[in-house]
């Protein structure tokens, strides 16, 4: 197709979804559900406008989905206000690292016993299916703030931080099948480099960058009135500058994106002597952008709202694109046998079992312990993983294999906890409401 072909296309596409917007709000449906049945219409199985074979375009799939999951960390990191010392952070912590390292070891297991994967495929099988995903578990998330919900707090950080957590293993399941292509693989490098650098540097240099860069800011907005505008520009700027210091430094991008997205939202005001507030006036009262954003009352906050704006809708626009992707993908995924077995065992009885470890000596409900076992919704961390085995010459058999149970795997998750998402979470704010 000609570039005014995709012109012309992109266009119908997002218009009409902007025009269907609030018709298609009242459905029972979630946005991602929509999305993936438009792929599949667009993909081979339809119209074959997209045809984004993994095997062929392992490479483009890869950037792609880098890219939508760079700017969802940070959109997640940037709406994650609770203090980095509250107990709240105690759960998704250990549903980040302790169950995603459990979620693998279960799909190892199932793998090599179940499927007839070599231990290597197996490992890297549970290192793609064991991050969930912050953005298509937006309607079981709470509020941003400093007192959210648990549960909805608990799976936003928890897909904000298994993203990058999983890496370690990824390139575990690489090494054992031969295709690393670091510095040599061995237990060693792995443990002390690839798992616990990339981990901890990754986290503290995104928390540096983050905060270094928004104190700045706001320095010489409320100080000198410089740096404004382009706030925009501000949010790409630490998306890139964190992910590539952390990359240049062989620490995890993915964890240092999602800490400069937390580090920004905990820039704090630094009122000037004998200053005073604006008081709730907004720009429509009187009060324009530039005031507010050079009053050291409100310039931390006004910056904040500014690229937290802009960073949500680059967030849907990626979130339609990998989506769209997904279903004109799945055409391409073998209709295997083991897929009929697989896919529920994840979803109904692993993602459960994993998040036992976390969840225990917590004090949670029922109904709080069920919301988090139920919704570990896979998305475009899955996606990624996929395709950067296949970038790293993942091919044949063992390939096709993972392509198929991954794909799957994934629309069936947008699918059944789309349809659940509602009514679940009704019923759990009535639950805890009354």
């Amino acid at each position: 197709m000609s570039f005014a072909g995709w012109s012309l296309f992109a266009g119908v596409l997002l218009l009409s979804l902007v025009l269907l917007g609030t018709w298609l709000g009242r459905l029972p449906l979630s946005s991602a559900m929509v999305y993936l049945a438009l792929g599949w219409v667009l993909g081979p199985g339809g119209l074959s406008v997209l045809t984004p074979d993994p095997a062929r375009h392992a490479a483009l799939l890869e950037t792609v989905s880098e890219v939508a999951l760079l700017v969802s960390l940070f959109a997640v990191g940037l709406q994650l206000g609770v203090p980095f010392r509250d107990r709240l952070w105690r759960l998704p912590l250990r549903l980040a690292f302790i169950s995603m390292a459990v979620m693998v070891g279960l799909v190892t297991l199932i793998g090599v016993w179940g499927l007839g994967l070599p231990l290597g495929a197996a490992v890297l099988l549970g290192a793609i299916l064991a991050p969930t995903d912050p953005v298509l578990a937006s309607g079981v998330q709470a509020e941003p703030g400093s007192h959210p919900d648990r549960v909805g707090f608990s799976l936003a950080g928890e897909g904000g931080l298994n993203d990058g957590a999983a890496f370690p293993f990824a390139m575990l399941g690489l090494g054992l099948l031969g295709l690393h292509d670091g510095p040599g693989f061995s237990p060693s490098h792995w443990w002390l480099l690839t798992l616990g650098w990339a981990t901890a540097g990754g986290v503290a240099i995104g928390l540096a960058v983050g905060a270094l860069t928004g104190q700045l800011v706001v320095y010489l907005r409320a100080r000198h009135g410089e740096a404004l505008g382009l706030d925009v520009f501000l949010g790409l700027g630490l998306i890139a500058l964190s992910y590539g210091l952390a990359q240049f430094l062989h620490a995890s991008g993915f964890l240092a994106v999602f800490a400069s997205g937390l580090a920004l939202q905990r820039v704090r005001e630094h009122p000037a002597v004998g200053s005073k507030p604006l008081g709730r006036s907004t720009a429509a009262a009187g009060h324009s952008y530039e005031i507010r954003a050079t009053h050291s009352h409100h310039a931390s906050e006004t910056m904040r709202d500014s690229v937290q704006l802009f960073n949500g809708q680059l967030e849907k626009l990626v979130e339609l694109t990998l989506v769209l992707l997904v279903g004109a993908m799945l055409p391409y995924a073998q209709s295997l046998k083991a897929a009929w077995w697989f896919v529920p065992l994840v979803l109904i009885v692993l993602r459960p079992m994993s998040a036992l470890p976390a969840t225990l000596g917590e004090q949670l409900t029922r109904s709080q312990r069920s919301m988090i076992s139920w919704f570990g919704i896979r998305g475009i961390g899955s996606v990624y993983y996929l395709a950067f085995a296949l970038h790293h010459g993942l091919d044949g058999r063992v390939a096709d294999t993972l392509v198929s149970l991954t794909l799957w795997t994934v629309a069936t998750s947008i699918v059944v906890h789309g349809l659940t998402a509602r009514p679940l979470m009704r019923r759990y704010l009535a639950q805890h409401r009354s």
